[in-house]
């Protein structure tokens, strides 16, 4: 009822430059959009590594524990708005699948205005915060300058990041991956090169390192924004649109809010546990780092099937293909968890040899081992509940993921670190901190899954939202 008509030329016209996931077969759509967010992915981490093995062996162990410690800072503020901007592109995907062109067009330019808004406010969050959390996290004095250093140029150019991760929401949104993943391959690149030049040439340090991701993203950001401002029709990024549309703000917000809060409060349940692991001295925070950085090769296709799977669900619900939502749920969730185990098996295996190519100090790898042996057979669970929360963001039904992972990632996993660090004060007690919150949130995902009527929940919003939207436009 809330359809809009569209001629056959029209509608392969606006399919050119995007795509469709409303038909043909659940696993090659799924698979054939997650490729390229998979490939994506992996250069980014393949980036990261760069950053961290220029910083490693090019700086001291001091400026290797203050970038890989800075990971939950900086998601702490940024983390919230990208929640946001991916409520706005589950929006964005729902019109899209149910080819409500002028809904797509204002969903589009409101994502990107906030994007703008949110870019100043972190700006200024980020400067004014990032001592404050430093020194709250118990960072060493002999690692806080370099910290200091590498926040400050990190937040005053975090505009750039903000706007990037947006505008690759938006394109996902309406169905492209491919365009995204040839825009990270270039800032991959230029990131890596700039590495070596501020860092092994210059010698600049962990400034050099910032300065070369705000860089490097900026560029990126760029490009996406030249490349929307070239699509067809409604999909086009026009700056002559961008107006402040309260009512499709306000439905962002209902979508994104809630992402964006789980985002940020997650970070302070991380920030917690960081803060301990930093009691235990620079090689734990190196040791620990070192592991964060191989373990966001887990993440590999955690992210890419929980990225993919808003998208998907939410384009069917938006077409009522309820059933090929439902298939597409259970193929996406089974396969993020069988391929999560995968990568920790051959983890647990090549542990040793994986840790020193960050950081070859025995004290720092040992820290990183008690790491892997207790963390890497669950990374099912942590598979389980991410791609869970996808399904559920792309339903609409963003509040139980935030009160799920509120609940257990921040609260449960705050009390048992503050509680359980005191009665077993060994770094291994910190590790068991995260297989057991992800088996807590694993159990209730996989009873909302089960017992609630998930496929229907798009349709019977817009049915409540839609009179009111009717309400709004006669005003």
């Amino acid at each position: 009822m809330f359809r809009h008509q569209e001629s056959e030329g029209s509608v392969r016209r606006h399919h050119q430059n995007t795509a469709s996931l409303t038909e043909g077969s659940v696993a090659k759509g799924i698979i054939g959009f997650a490729v390229p967010l998979l490939l994506g992915q992996l250069l980014q981490q393949l980036y990261n590594l760069a950053d961290a093995w220029v910083i490693g062996n090019f700086a001291d162990n001091d400026s290797f524990a203050a970038v890989s410690s800075g990971g939950s800072l900086t998601f702490l503020i940024i983390g919230f708005f990208n929640g946001i901007a991916v409520g706005g592109s589950v929006i964005i995907s729902r019109y899209y699948g149910a080819r409500d062109k002028k809904s797509v067009e204002e969903a589009i330019h409101s994502n990107f205005l906030f994007g703008i808004v949110s870019s100043v406010i972190s700006t200024g969050i980020g400067l004014l915060m990032a001592p404050l959390i430093l020194r709250l996290m118990n960072t060493p004095d002999s690692v806080m300058p370099h910290a200091l250093t590498y926040f400050r140029i990190y937040f005053g150019g975090v505009s750039t990041i903000i706007l990037y991760n947006i505008c690759m929401a938006i394109m996902r949104a309406l169905g492209d991956s491919i365009h995204p993943l040839y825009y990270l391959m270039i800032s991959s690149l230029t990131n890596v090169v700039l590495d070596l030049f501020f860092v092994a040439g210059l010698h600049w340090g962990v400034g050099g390192a910032a300065f070369a991701t705000v860089l490097s993203q900026g560029l990126s950001a760029v490009l996406c924004i030249v490349r929307m401002c070239r699509l067809p029709d409604d999909t086009r990024l026009d700056f002559r649109k961008l107006k402040w549309n309260a009512s499709m703000i306000r439905e962002i917000l209902a979508q994104g809010l809630p992402t964006g809060i789980q985002n940020s409060v997650i970070s302070i349940g991380n920030l917690t546990i960081q803060s301990n692991i930093n009691a235990f001295g620079a090689f734990a925070m190196s040791g620990h780092g070192a592991y964060s950085k191989i373990e966001g090769f887990v993440f590999l296709p955690i992210t890419c099937m929980s990225m993919s799977l808003p998208t998907f669900v939410g384009q069917n619900l938006g077409a009522k293909e309820y059933g090929r939502a439902k298939r597409g749920a259970l193929f996406g969730i089974l396969s993020g968890m069988l391929m999560a185990e995968l990568i920790g098996v051959i983890l647990l295996l090549g542990a040793p040899h994986a840790l020193r190519f960050f950081v070859d100090v025995d004290e720092a790898v040992s820290y990183g081992l008690i790491d892997i042996h207790i963390i890497a057979p669950f990374y099912f669970l942590l598979a389980f509940s991410h791609c869970s929360a996808g399904v559920m963001r792309g339903c609409g039904k963003a509040v139980v993921p935030m009160a799920t992972m509120l609940t257990f990632w921040c609260g449960v996993r705050i009390l048992y670190v503050t509680l359980a660090v005191r009665a077993f004060p060994v770094f291994g007690t910190i590790s068991w901190a995260y297989p057991l919150t992800w088996t807590c949130s694993s159990v209730v995902f996989l009873l909302f899954l089960w017992k609630s009527d998930w496929v229907h929940a798009f349709e019977k919003k817009r049915e409540e939202e839609l009179p009111q939207k009717k309400k709004g436009e006669k005003e």
